[in-house]
């Protein structure tokens, strides 16, 4: 994978590949990887909402599809409120 995508921060893989060669990629992946990795891939489309997930096993995010909107829950952490004087 690091031969052909860039890796912005670890396990997290990006590149701008052909829309042929990506869907041989993500068939390839999800063939080869086990169902224990917990893989989650974005793969960008030409319809609206312009990408696709794929995921396989049980991702560490909770996957969830709205009005066939793709989506992920993720923790939202707020700031304790500050008094200012």
């Amino acid at each position: 994978m690091k031969l052909w995508f860039v890796e912005p921060k670890p396990c997290v893989f990006v590149s701008g590949i052909t829309d042929s060669l990506a869907d041989n990629v993500v068939d390839m992946l999800m063939e080869v990887c086990p169902p224990s990795s917990g893989l989650l891939i974005f793969k960008s489309i030409r319809m609206p909402p312009h990408f696709k997930i794929y995921a396989l096993g049980i991702p560490s995010k909770t996957l969830t599809s709205i009005s066939g909107l793709q989506m992920i829950f993720s923790s939202f952490i707020s700031e304790p409120s500050r008094n200012f004087p």
